[in-house]
C-alpha cells in the first residue's frame, strides 16, 4: 500500500482476511512474517491489537486509518478477492489480473490518495 500523504507512506507485507464485511478478522504481517496488527470487528465495533496495545473503535475504517494513514476498503476487499468489482468510497479496483492472483486499487478521494496492490497466494 502506498499513501500519498505528507510525508508519503509505503507499506509492504502479508495479510489474512477472514469472515465477512459484517464480522471478521484481518491480520497484517511484516515481509518476514511477524504479526504487526490483528484487527477484529463485528456489528458492535472494532478492536486492533498491536503487541500488548489494544485500540477500540466504533469504526473499522478508523482503525485501518490509524494503522496505515488511510481507511482501507476492507468490506470491498472480500468481493475483490472473489473477483467481484464492488465499489468502495473513493476506491476504484482493477480486477483485470484477478485470475493471475493480482488485484490493484486506487483511491483518489478523499485525500490522501492511495494505491493498494494485492498478490493472492492459494
Amino acid at each position: 500500500m502506498q499513501v500519498d500523504s505528507e510525508p508519503p507512506q509505503s507499506y509492504a507485507g502479508g495479510f489474512e482476511l477472514r469472515g465477512s464485511p459484517a464480522q471478521g478478522e484481518l491480520m497484517l504481517s511484516s515481509p518476514l512474517g511477524q504479526t504487526l496488527a490483528f484487527v477484529r470487528w463485528d456489528t458492535g465495533g472494532a478492536e486492533m491489537r498491536q503487541g500488548e496495545q489494544v485500540t477500540r473503535s466504533d469504526s473499522l475504517d478508523e482503525l485501518t486509518r490509524l494503522l496505515t494513514g488511510t481507511a482501507m476498503p476492507v468490506a470491498a476487499m472480500f468481493d475483490w478477492l472473489r473477483g467481484r468489482n464492488t465499489g468502495a468510497d473513493g476506491w476504484e479496483a482493477d480486477l483485470s489480473r484477478h485470475e493471475q492472483g493480482r488485484i490493484a486499487a486506487r483511491r483518489s478521494a478523499p485525500l490522501p490518495a492511495a494505491q493498494l496492490r494485492l498478490v493472492v497466494q492459494p
